[in-house]
């Protein structure tokens, strides 16, 4: 009788180890597809992102400065092509040394305009 109850917690104990690893490799599989699914929603939405760089870094002089230059969801798309000219064309903004863009900034700041070019043309 002892015996077949040390071989039934055996049993048990092996399928509970067992099962445990399968739920990590589950976990770990579930954490990898999130990060992917974060990573391709933060390239699939250059326009969000790009508003967040101007509501953070650009807004903050214009609101003082220049109010009907406020950028906002509805008219960013607008400005694109004036921004990639004071920008990245003549180097104008952002002004002083207080606010800088990162290099990954500028670089969604364009995907962003490049995006709007081509949803304008149609290409």
């Amino acid at each position: 009788m002892m015996v077949t109850i040390v071989k039934l917690l055996i049993v048990i104990i092996t399928t509970l180890s067992v099962n445990s690893m399968d739920t990590y490799k589950s976990i770990k599989a579930n954490t990898e597809k999130t990060e992917f699914y974060v990573s391709s929603y933060l390239i699939k939405n250059p326009r969000e992102n790009a508003f967040q760089i101007l509501d953070n870094k650009c807004n903050v002089c214009h609101h003082k400065r220049n109010k009907r230059d406020v950028f906002t969801l509805q008219n960013m798309d607008t400005w694109a092509n004036d921004i990639e000219k004071q920008v990245f064309i003549k180097k104008r903004m952002p002004k002083g040394k207080i606010i800088t863009l990162t290099s990954n900034e500028y670089q969604e700041l364009l995907t962003w305009i490049s995006s709007t070019k081509t949803s304008t043309n149609g290409i």
